[in-house]
Formats: C-alpha cells, structure tokens, sequence
C-alpha cells in the first residue's frame, strides 16, 4: 500500500526556503572518452612456450614407454558389444579398488580372488584393479597384467573388462564389470 504525502502547505514551502539560503543548480561536467584498451599480450604463454624446447632436453625418457603394452579388452559371450563400448569409455561408475603393485604373481592371484568374491558378496559390480604396466619387469613384459588378463578372462562372474582410461591408470589397470 503506498502512503500519500500530505500536501506541502505555502507556509512550510517558504520557511523551507529561508533556512536553506540561495541555491544554484548542479552542472554535471561531461566525461572524457574512454582512450581504447590495449590488446592484452600473453607474457607467461609465450615465455612457456620459448622454454619447451630446453626443458625437452632435461627430461631423460623416452616416450614409448610412457604406455607399455596393449589394451585389456574382453567381453563374455552372449552379451551386448555396446556393454564393452561402454565400459571403455569410462561410464560405469567405479566401486571399489585393489592395487596389486609390489606383490610377486602368487599373492596378486589370491588378492584377485579374495577381491572379487568380497566385491560379489557386498553387491559390487564395476571395480577397477591396478596392476602397474610392468616397468620394472624383465624381457617377459608385465607379469601382474598378464595374470590378471588370464585370471579375469576363467572367472564365471566377469561380464567384461577393458584397460582403464588415462586418468584412472590406462594401461596400468583394468576396469572390470561383474555379474549383477
């Protein structure tokens, strides 16, 4: 509801007037143009980029063994190929995981068992494990890949498995989806 002021009578107009004095209107000055804005110049990208050419030489690798070894990929019979396309590209949400890093082919064969059964056991369907690319290996190639790759593929209850994405390990982990 909007309030009405109430009429300003002559009297209080005047009074209003003489305590106030004389008074002159405010003359607003214009405004000088804006001068253009320089365009901005990438100091850091380009001092970055000068230094790539050094800094390649002080690293000490070479870059095929930045990925050792091919993909994992397997899909069991009598499911849908769009089930492994999916895997591949990283739409299954990830459970649980196991590392099998340091441990000699044995332990990491009883470590596979033990996980998937306690991921089967609690409702765990898409798990990733992590079995290193085999750097440290000898001329035989990655040992724990090659275990995991044969262990996965004889398991009743692993519907598919392929190599994890980059950023979840690439070739260094596999990222198996189990029965539901």
């Amino acid at each position: 509801m909007k309030r009405r002021s109430p009429a300003v009578h002559d009297d209080d107009s005047r009074l209003f007037r003489e305590a106030i004095g004389d008074v002159r209107p405010v003359v607003v000055a214009e405004t000088a143009p804006e001068r253009p804005r320089p365009e901005p110049v990438p100091f850091m990208r380009d001092a970055d980029e000068a230094a790539v050419p050094a800094d390649s030489l002080l690293f000490d690798y070479d870059p095929a063994e930045l990925e050792v070894g091919e993909e994992l990929s397997y899909l069991r019979d009598g499911y849908p190929p769009k089930l492994l396309k999916q895997l591949k590209r990283g739409q299954f949400s990830i459970q649980a995981e196991v590392d099998l890093h340091q441990m000699n082919a044995a332990a990491a064969q009883l470590t596979i068992a033990d996980f998937l059964a306690e991921c089967r056991r609690d409702g765990i369907r898409c798990v990733r494990i992590i079995h290193g690319k085999g750097l440290r290996s000898k001329a035989a190639g990655p040992v724990l890949k090659g275990l995991t790759d044969r262990l996965l593929r004889r398991r009743d209850d692993v519907v598919a498995f392929a190599s994890a994405r980059p950023m979840q390990g690439g070739t260094g982990a596999v990222i198996v989806l189990l029965k539901g």
